[in-house]
């Protein structure tokens, strides 16, 4: 099932929603970039209880996690340092490499939610060129069907630093896919990804929960491509 928002203010939706699932104690998976950072800030602000909570991350620039390009900093320092009683944090560990921190963020998915993970709520991007996480247009890891957690020696995009991604097979097992997306540059990737038909080459059109929702939560500029 699809459902289409199209706010004035999607960041607080968003928000909203990530704090409802905090609250009940979910299984979250989080996301880099610029458009989320503002969710996370909404988020942070209602201080709800996200100490039943788990916190994922979908994607990360293999770097330190108090470096300026890492996912994980940024969040924490928006969202989970400013909770007054923050959740389970499992981040992928960019200090490692990309070979290493996929294989231990891997084991520690299979450790922690068992050899078929369902995520209650997990929170997308679409970049300008319809990549989302760190699955890149015509990249092999969109290929993987066999782990959860694949390297990226190659980035599709600015920053030009390795990553870890989360892949379809785990992607597409939730509960609840939210793809959080502003701004017009965004029109055209989100209309290849969603529109009818879809662009069978953007990675984000392969991001389909089959037991699950998928939200698009988005502003008037990148709702545009599909009003």
């Amino acid at each position: 099932m699809r459902k289409i928002h199209v706010l004035e203010d999607p960041g607080s939706a968003v928000a909203d929603r990530l704090t409802a699932v905090a609250e009940r104690g979910g299984q979250i998976v989080l996301t880099g970039g610029s458009t989320p950072r503002g969710a996370y800030a909404a988020a942070a602000r209602q201080d709800a209880d996200w100490s039943g909570a788990t916190v994922w991350f979908s994607d990360e620039r293999m770097v330190p996690p108090d470096h300026p390009d890492s996912n994980f900093g940024m969040t924490a320092a928006a969202l989970l340092s400013q909770l007054s009683h923050p959740p389970t944090v499992v981040r992928i560990p960019g200090e490692l490499g990309a070979d290493a921190a996929a294989g231990a963020y891997e084991a520690l998915l299979r450790e922690r939610m068992g050899s078929d993970p369902r995520f209650d709520l997990i929170l997308l991007g679409v970049g300008p060129d319809s990549h989302t996480a760190s699955l890149f247009p015509g990249k092999p890891e969109l290929d993987e069907l066999g782990r959860f957690a694949a390297p990226v020696p190659l980035a599709g995009m600015e920053p030009q630093v390795p990553r870890v991604t989360m892949t379809y097979p785990l992607l597409n097992t939730a509960r609840e896919v939210v793809f959080l997306v502003s701004g017009a540059d965004k029109a055209e990737a989100l209309r290849r990804a969603f529109g009818e038909p879809p662009d069978d080459a953007s990675p984000a059109a392969h991001v389909r929960p089959g037991a699950g929702t998928l939200t698009l939560v988005l502003d008037r500029a990148a709702g545009e491509a599909l009003a």
